[in-house]
């Protein structure tokens, strides 16, 4: 039998078409031996992977091979070649935990043979061990196995090779020799590997943390000595006994991209002890028992029983939208809406440009006025009109100062641009006021609707937290929003930004741009603002600075231009979470009215918040150029944690009760120099509900 697999490899082989070879083409000839690879073999190669067609063409025709590639990588050590493989083929594809006719895996291969780093790179990509080996006796049996009958192969193959004349079936026998010898050699190293391989030593470190108020996060880390076998999972163990007696549950982590497990379904106030141990294939080794020794589940707010804050918010606004829309239901305002004309003079000149400009009603350039243009873009391109400008439409002809509540009032209508045309609607009965506010806004919200019909979209994005405003008169507000779908527009194409600013024609002096010569100058450094204020911070604690400045109509708030939507700020650490303990410890400190702590004292020494807090204040005054001992009159707000979801929360670090909004014309001693900007106190809070 496994002389004819031999001679249907080698009319495979001769098949195989014109391709790069492997280093050892005998080292190849292994592959006899699994009934899954009497199929046409191709060596993998770079430029297999790299082209996007190739690749889907390979996917196809030879998803058997790249399972034989993976085996051949694994077992000639080839770490480059199987990271390539894992990255561009799923585990699916590759049968990665499948064995092969011999009940071997890729993983049992790396781990038998010692190969660490390719272990370590197919465990975290999904891979297992071989179902085969239930026990130390079966595995050692199932090696000595494969060494005897690979012995037994190249004896046979040796004694036909001297014995045979010299001819091509010899040349071909000889070729089945140096493959056979080189996988006796394979199977004795596997079979050295798992004898003198010990049980692994404890895990390093374990580190116990509160989740919430029924859950604790365990953190751990390899072992310091693997004994000679890499760790292949590891076994979480809790009680509330420290003997362990009796065991309350394990849990057993095969998936080892993430070194950490999260216990569920505890009880709040009650003590739990947690161990972990490591598994090789000689077996479990000795457990490490937990620091802190036992955690309590809990959360601050069991500190004084208080319910979220935003508890319930979101559906209160949905039930109050809704009573206005009841209200509305029947209202004259609910009749479909008719644009009145702003005057005789100006219908007729919008009526004749139409006439000349069927296909746009778009304009292209500004005339003393208030405007909305809508930056749409997809990586490099943006949407322009076919004159090859920005959608830009007017708001008010005879506008020449934004109020900045009005501005404000726009930045709220874009959370609910799909309800422009009900709230037009609305505004259009409380006209009869003469209001010049509600006269603005009401044409604010018919420069939307034109917008949106013209494009052929309601979706507007975000607005720019401040319009653009040039010496002529004019005043541009922004809106922005990218594009990561193939979605089409109406009267409008996409062009590359470097050409819609190399090609513009500027019509206003370099002393004195226009409002649209200032958008395009800016343009990369408005979409940047733009994507950076959709980031989203990755789970854990947080320590934010507060600072506000003042002016006569508005409050701002200093955030970093990295990540805008959040408030200057450094990671205290990744579990989110401050339990009931952390929380009595922070309110004694804060009772106390002592200074921010940032030198240890003794009986501090063992807080871990304390120590965390210590590292988190340094970085952060480092972040926003404030001089350490300046810290000490800082204060922690004391009141409540701010939770983002169940993922993200903040500490606030205040300046002096004196300092924390800063007046206009006042000195102010706890601002940075730059990397930072300032945001109206309502923009930032609709980019953090973002």
């Amino acid at each position: 039998k496994m002389t004819q697999q031999m001679r249907d490899l080698q009319l495979a082989q001769a098949r195989k078409p014109p391709g790069p070879s492997s280093p050892n083409a005998a080292k190849r000839l292994y592959r006899n031996l699994s009934g899954k690879f009497r199929v046409n073999y191709t060596s993998f190669d770079e430029g297999s992977l790299v082209g996007r067609g190739e690749k889907e063409k390979f996917r196809k025709s030879y998803l058997f091979q790249s399972n034989a590639a993976l085996f051949e990588a694994v077992e000639l050590q080839d770490l480059d070649r199987v990271q390539e493989l894992l990255k561009h083929y799923s585990p699916e594809e590759l049968d990665l935990n499948t064995p092969n006719s011999e009940g071997l895996l890729p993983l049992d291969i790396a781990i038998m043979t010692n190969n660490t780093p390719i272990a370590r790179a197919l465990l975290q990509t999904g891979a297992k061990e071989s179902p085969h080996f239930v026990s130390l006796e079966s595995r050692s049996l199932h090696l000595s196995t494969l060494v005897r009958e690979a012995e037994q192969r190249v004896n046979e193959l040796m004694a036909q090779v001297v014995n045979e004349a010299p001819n091509s079936d010899c040349s071909e026998k000889e070729k089945q020799l140096k493959a056979w010898e080189w996988r006796f050699r394979l199977y004795k190293r596997m079979k050295a590997g798992f004898e003198h391989a010990r049980v692994p030593d404890a895990p390093s470190s374990v580190h116990l943390s509160v989740a919430s108020s029924s859950s604790l996060q365990v953190t751990f880390w390899e072992p310091l000595s693997v004994n000679s076998a890499v760790v292949t999972k590891y076994k979480v163990e809790w009680s509330c006994s420290p003997t362990f007696s009796p065991l309350l549950g394990e849990a057993v982590i095969d998936k080892l991209k993430d070194m950490h497990f999260t216990i569920q379904g505890l009880l709040s106030g009650t003590a739990y002890h947690v161990r972990v141990s490591a598994y090789n294939m000689k077996g479990w080794g000795p457990p490490q028992a937990s620091m802190p020794p036992f955690a309590i589940p809990s959360n601050w707010r069991e500190y004084d029983g208080r319910v979220p804050r935003r508890r319930g918010q979101a559906e209160a606004l949905d039930h109050l939208l809704a009573q206005v829309k009841t209200v509305h239901q029947h209202c004259i305002c609910h009749e479909p809406c008719k644009n009145q004309p702003q005057s005789r003079k100006h219908s007729v000149s919008k009526s004749l440009k139409h006439l000349f400009h069927p296909g746009s009603k778009f304009l292209k350039t500004l005339k003393r006025g208030l405007y909305l243009t809508a930056i749409f873009y997809k990586d490099d391109n943006i949407l322009v009109t076919h004159e090859d400008q920005i959608p830009v439409v007017e708001i008010d002809d005879t506008y020449s100062c934004l109020l900045m509540q009005d501005f404000l009032w726009l930045t709220k209508v874009s959370c609910m641009w799909d309800e422009i045309l009900w709230l037009r609607q609305c505004v259009t009965v409380s006209q009869s006021s003469c209001s010049c506010i509600l006269q603005t806004r009401f044409k604010m919200l018919l420069a939307i609707s034109q917008m949106q019909g013209l494009l052929g979209i309601q979706d507007l994005g975000q607005v720019f937290f401040e319009p653009i405003k040039d010496k002529q008169g004019n005043i541009l507000i922004v809106t922005l929003k990218e594009v990561k779908t193939n979605q089409t527009f109406e009267s409008v194409r996409w062009v590359p930004i470097c050409k819609l600013q190399s090609g513009r024609k500027s019509v206003s002096s370099p002393e004195e741009p226009s409002a649209l010569d200032t958008l395009l100058i800016s343009l990369q450094e408005k979409l940047a603002y733009h994507q950076r204020s959709s980031h989203a911070l990755s789970p854990g604690l947080y320590l934010g600075y507060l600072k506000l400045c003042s002016a006569v109509d508005q409050i701002r708030v200093l955030v970093p231009e990295q990540l805008p939507n959040i408030l200057c700020h450094v990671k205290i650490r990744s579990n989110p979470n401050i339990s009931r303990e952390e929380w009595e410890w922070l309110q004694k400190m804060a009772s106390m009215e002592e200074p921010v702590p940032t030198e240890p004292e003794a009986d501090r020494s063992q807080n871990p918040l304390f120590q965390e807090l210590q590292v988190a204040i340094k970085e952060l005054m480092t972040l926003v150029n404030i001089p350490l001992q300046e810290a000490k009159d800082f204060r922690l707000y004391s009141q409540e944690v701010l939770d983002f979801g169940d993922q993200v929360s903040f500490l606030l670090l205040l300046p002096p009760s004196d300092d924390v909004c800063t007046a206009p014309g006042q000195n102010n001693p706890y601002t940075p120099r730059s990397g930072f900007l300032t945001l109206p106190l309502q923009i930032f809070e609709l980019g953090e509900e973002r």
